[in-house]
């Protein structure tokens, strides 16, 4: 048995550890509260108490300010070791009666996670080996600390023993600690102090305290209903520090016996440790629950992100294909090179029909404006493409905007709501090495033809921006005169290209060039989205995680 729930616990420890580091900053407090609170626990006490049953049984005192358990403690500890009083909180400080090896073993596992400062030793003289008694600080002191201390307690014990009084057993802080022990599977002892000596006053107020609890999962020490132990009032020794022995014989009937029988003390480990397993049921629920509407959301989050980088890119290859982004200037310096006489006849008469030699050829030929075309279209490009992802951006910050958690991030980080601001310094040298590639398919392609293209050479970076331009101004045969500065850019263009390659050999180059430069546009658009992909956790891994977390959290067969 204990090897199948050291697997279950080593099982919800993985998922819980996997769940605490997905939570996010932004995320509801109530869903933080329960991925700390299902780690928490099963850090603190499941897996201490599973890999070492034969550790000290820790046996917690639990209750709400003044209702006595100092006063219990002693009685238990058979001498002054927590300060009682009436003074609000009266227990400051956790205070432990443990053998010095018994202490040594708790602050390595199940009381690692409580400040040595804010616990205390009593003095070991009455303590008994292999079993702790902690006097917890009050469940509803004034100090928070004092209350994260007690919750912790909670979390650790082996044993509850809920101290409470006549007037305060259903004040709703001690009860909600009440639920979170049922919850939490803890088998529970409860003493009621300064119940009155009145038999029938007496049995009314125990018949209303069990009706108070009689919706509860509690469990009792033997896995039977819970044990209620009444104290009437007035019932304290000579020092007025300790109960009368008589008062508490039922209390110390079950320390003492648990003190003395080791087989006792590993039973109860065991049942604390599967009620505390199969306790964690519901919060596996709903921390899985909490998963899924993270998941959820997240999914919704990522999908508005994607939908406005795809329509921008969309929309900016479509301006890309059109050349209208490209500035007038730009185009007439290429348009008066393609319009020269002697380029002209290239594409006029063709290359096989050019009479003379080489020389003569090429005499005359005027020097292409690569180093200016280049610059100024790579520098239109980049351009396009910020003013794009700026959109994209500003249509993902304002759809994030109105939700909670988005608008935190957006709020702290004023650059999601444009684009990156390195974004075109990353572009930039990506375009020169785009146009590189045109040149090396440039040359590739004209290796045959060395005698005709590359003979008469116009040059290979001249044709590689030729290429370039035909992929922002390629017209598919319509003229000019019909679509102004752009198309007759790309008619002459055009007609020069097929002139050298041929028309089928022209488009394909045109084709690979523009999937080539859409390629690195669409990379870097995704880099883009990531900035807010990277703010939600991923769908997909919280989804499993989801699934493993209901998985885990349904009933265990032994």
């Amino acid at each position: 048995m204990v090897t199948s729930l050291a697997e279950r616990a080593e099982l919800i420890a993985s998922l819980a550890d996997r769940r605490a580091a997905l939570v996010r900053e932004d995320e509801a407090p109530g869903a933080k509260d329960r991925a700390r609170q299902l780690r928490d626990h099963v850090r603190a006490y499941v897996l201490p108490r599973v890999h070492a049953l034969e550790a000290p049984l820790l046996v917690v005192l639990l209750g709400p300010t003044g209702a006595g358990k100092s006063t219990l403690m002693n009685t238990l500890a058979r001498a002054t070791v927590s300060p009682t009083g009436v003074l609000r909180p009266t227990t400051r400080e956790a205070v432990l009666l443990a053998t010095d090896a018994d202490a040594a073993t708790l602050r390595r596992g199940a009381l690692a996670g409580i400040d040595a400062g804010r616990l205390v030793r009593a003095p070991a003289a009455t303590a008994s080996a292999g079993l702790a008694i902690v006097d917890a600080p009050d469940l509803d002191s004034v100090e928070r600390a004092n209350r994260v201390i007690a919750d912790a307690l909670v979390e650790a014990a082996d044993l509850g023993i809920f101290v409470t009084s006549a007037i305060r057993y259903a004040d709703k802080v001690p009860f909600d600690v009440i639920q979170r022990i049922a919850a939490r599977g803890l088998p529970l002892l409860i003493v009621v102090n300064r119940m009155p000596t009145d038999e029938s006053d007496l049995r009314i107020v125990l018949e209303d305290l069990r009706h108070v609890l009689r919706d509860t999962a509690l469990r009792g020490i033997n896995d039977a209903r819970v044990q209620i132990v009444s104290v009437n009032e007035g019932r304290l020794d000579a020092s007025g520090e300790r109960l009368e022995p008589e008062a508490a014989a039922a209390v110390l009937e079950r320390v003492d016996e648990l003190a003395r029988d080791r087989e006792r003390r590993l039973a109860l480990a065991r049942r604390a440790l599967e009620g505390a397993l199969a306790g964690l049921g519901p919060l596996l629920s709903s921390v899985g629950a909490d998963v899924e509407r993270e998941a959820a959301e997240g999914e919704a989050l990522r999908t508005i992100a994607k939908k406005a980088y795809d329509a921008e890119l969309a929309a900016l290859f479509e301006e890309l294909r059109g050349g209208t982004f490209l500035r007038a200037e730009v185009l007439r310096h290429w348009e008066s090179y393609v319009k020269a006489d002697q380029i002209t006849r290239f594409f006029s008469r063709g290359l096989g029909r050019i009479r003379g030699t080489i020389i003569a050829a090429i005499r005359g030929m005027p020097e292409a404006p690569v180093g200016v075309v280049e610059k100024e279209v790579t520098s239109d490009v980049v351009s396009v493409a910020v003013s794009r992802a700026t959109e994209a951006a500003r249509r993902v910050a304002s759809e994030w905007s109105s939700r909670t958690g988005p608008a935190d991030q957006l709020a702290r980080d004023p650059s999601l709501w444009s684009a990156s601001p390195d974004l075109a310094a990353r572009i930039q040298p990506r375009l020169h090495e785009w146009v590189a590639s045109i040149a090396t398919d440039v040359q590739a392609r004209g290796a045959g033809k060395r005698h005709l293209a590359f003979g008469v050479s116009l040059g290979v970076n001249a044709l590689a921006v030729a290429a370039m331009v035909g992929v922002f101004a390629h017209t598919a045969g319509v003229t000019g005169t019909e679509l102004g500065i752009v198309a007759a850019t790309g008619f002459l263009n055009q007609k020069l290209l097929q002139a050298i390659f041929g028309e089928a050999a022209m488009r394909e180059m045109i084709a690979g060039a523009r999937e080539r430069l859409e390629a690195l546009l669409g990379d870097e658009f995704s880099k883009e989205r990531t900035r807010y992909d990277r703010l939600v956790a991923d769908p997909i891994e919280l989804g499993a995680l989801a699934e493993e977390l209901r998985a885990a959290s349904a009933p265990y067969a032994a």
